[in-house]
């Protein structure tokens, strides 16, 4: 399994508004993504990297590799 790359959160939010997600809504600093399959994850945005087990995470609840996350960076 490949690396998992430094990604800030609002680059991840990008990626995943290109693969189908859509803001739901924002609450403070935390961004909820919705999917029209169901799927749903949540990202605090904040001017620092993601740490690795977060993206992980984040990753594991949006039911995409890492694979294809270095492929759409």
């Amino acid at each position: 399994m490949p690396r998992l790359p430094v990604v800030k959160p609002k680059d991840l939010i990008k990626f995943f508004r290109k693969n189908g997600f859509k803001v739901a809504r924002q609450t403070g600093s935390h961004v909820r993504l919705h999917h029209g399959d169901g799927r749903k994850i949540t990202i605090a945005v904040h001017n620092r990297p993601l740490k690795k087990g977060t993206l992980r995470a984040i990753l594991r609840q949006a039911e995409m590799t890492v694979e294809e996350l270095l492929k759409g960076l």
